[in-house]
């Protein structure tokens, strides 16, 4: 592993770390998304031909229903059930994110309060690389469908067989999914942020994806909303002297398996750092003085993952601000948080834990202010406004007490 000095250049690299687009790469997306909006499902076909070599048509972009019930014949039985446990342990999580409508009385004649409704329509986007990223659809699906969003739209890239991989599928038929499309890239985005005749346009865009999703997620934000602008996974461990090296290998190891994944294990173990600065690993391994500049270490990354491989995990975790998600513990692996713990796998990236929260089911949720005032709650305060009013030269804005207070 390389090793980083705490306050070096190289350390403040890291702490300055983005994944920063290339003219050339907004220019490509940019092109895309006008064609889209333009063009609708023509174009989508267009970019489906040229970047993943399907020649589509039209009527075959949505999944059928008897592609779904193909699915079920093309995985394992047992491999259903388990997918049924899952999305039953993972359920189990964000029943209890359910925000509550409010209401409180401010004194006589005035009550206040916050009403929260669901989004009505999200699309999600699932990835199709060398393998099917399951998981990202429940991680995805459930909390939107958890939060009462009324219609969910899912959109994967096609293979070669012009198809989706059954496994997404099937995950997506049990967690009710409403339409399901065979599209992906910066063109599927395009596509549910402006709607064509066959894709419908949603208000809120989630999940990962390679370069072209994310900077297209970016650069349509204001026509619709977007979870993140998620970058290469990321796993920074903080590692005392009673750590199990063996897991602290295979934790760092794993997170190599991620395309540009970033792996910083931080100690202020000599035993540690000089185990593990002899590994060929691909990360960075930082000494501190102690755990309390190894949270501060941490803070300044803002880490997707943060793993606490300390005696007292709970009691470190008071100093930690800026995580996407925590693990507690030796026999807490982030390969917990990717697939069964509960929480979303969709979690903040490049330094943006300190002020994003990974997706979760109040990322579904809107809210409004609630107002009620009594004609004497209003009048006893009138002249807060005028006084406003007069300051800010909105006059009309004072009569509109004025009128119902003489």
């Amino acid at each position: 592993m390389k090793s980083v000095k705490f306050g070096s250049r190289a350390f403040e690299t890291l702490v300055n770390r983005s994944d920063s687009k290339s003219i050339r790469l907004q220019r490509k997306v940019s092109k895309i998304l006008e064609s889209v909006r333009k063009e609708g499902d023509k174009a989508v076909i267009r970019y489906t031909k040229k970047f993943d070599k399907v020649d589509i048509k039209k009527k075959e972009l949505r999944v059928s229903e008897a592609e779904i019930s193909g699915a079920y014949q093309d995985i394992k039985p047992e491999m259903v059930n388990t997918l049924k446990e899952i999305i039953n342990n993972v359920n189990k999580f964000y029943k209890n994110q359910v925000p509550r409508s409010w209401t409180i009385k401010q004194g006589s004649g005035i009550e206040l309060g916050e009403k929260f409704v669901p989004i009505e329509k999200v699309g999600v986007y699932v990835p199709a690389g060398t393998a099917p990223l399951v998981s990202s659809v429940y991680m995805t699906v459930l909390p939107a469908r958890m939060a009462g969003v009324k219609k969910i739209v899912l959109v994967s890239p096609p293979n070669k067989y012009n198809s989706i991989d059954p496994h997404i599928l099937v995950v997506a038929n049990l967690l009710d999914v409403d339409e399901i499309y065979k599209i992906g890239g910066a063109q599927a985005i395009g596509a549910l942020a402006f709607g064509t005749r066959t894709v419908p346009r949603v208000d809120k865009i989630v999940g990962p994806g390679n370069e072209f999703v994310t900077e297209a997620k970016r650069q349509v934000f204001g026509f619709c909303d977007i979870d993140m602008l998620a970058g290469p996974s990321e796993a920074l461990i903080i590692a005392s002297q009673h750590a199990n090296l063996e897991y602290l290998k295979k934790d760092l190891m794993s997170q190599s398996e991620h395309h540009k994944g970033l792996s910083v294990l931080v100690t202020p173990s000599k035993k540690i750092y000089d185990a593990l600065k002899k590994e060929p690993i691909d990360g960075y391994l930082i000494k501190v003085r102690n755990l309390e500049e190894a949270a501060e270490v941490s803070n300044l990354i803002a880490p997707e993952h943060l793993q606490l491989m300390v005696k007292s995990p709970k009691r470190l975790l008071k100093h930690i601000n800026h995580a996407g998600a925590v693990f507690l513990g030796q026999f807490t692996p982030v390969a917990l948080g990717d697939y069964i713990a509960g929480p979303s796998h969709v979690l903040p990236t490049g330094g943006t834990a300190a002020y994003y929260s990974g997706l979760n089911l109040r990322s579904f949720i809107k809210s409004s202010h609630v107002i009620s005032y009594s004609k004497k709650a209003l009048c006893a305060s009138a002249d807060w406004v005028r006084e406003l009013t007069q300051l800010e030269q909105l006059r009309q804005h004072w009569e509109s007490v004025r009128v119902r207070c003489e």
